[in-house]
C-alpha cells in the first residue's frame, strides 16, 4: 500500500501488516529510503472513530474501492 504526498510522490510505502497480540504491526519505508517499523493500538484505533461521523465511514468504506484513481 502506498500512501501519498499532496504533490503525488511516495510519502510512505507499506510492505506487510501483521497482527501481534492486540497489536497491527506494519513495516515498509518513508521517502523510498528509511526503513520503518510501527505499531498500532486499539486506543489509536478508536480516536480516528471519534473523529469520522459513523455514516461516513460507512459510506467512505463502501465507495471507495469503486472510486477512480
Amino acid at each position: 500500500m502506498k500512501i501519498f504526498n499532496t504533490d503525488g510522490t511516495i510519502l510512505m510505502e507499506v510492505k506487510t501488516v501483521e497482527r501481534n497480540g492486540n497489536y497491527l504491526e506494519f513495516r515498509g519505508t518513508v521517502m523510498g529510503a528509511m526503513p520503518v517499523k510501527g505499531r498500532l493500538t486499539p486506543e489509536e484505533v478508536r480516536s480516528v472513530f471519534g473523529l469520522i461521523k459513523p455514516w461516513r465511514l460507512w459510506l467512505f468504506l463502501l465507495s471507495f474501492p469503486f472510486r477512480k484513481s
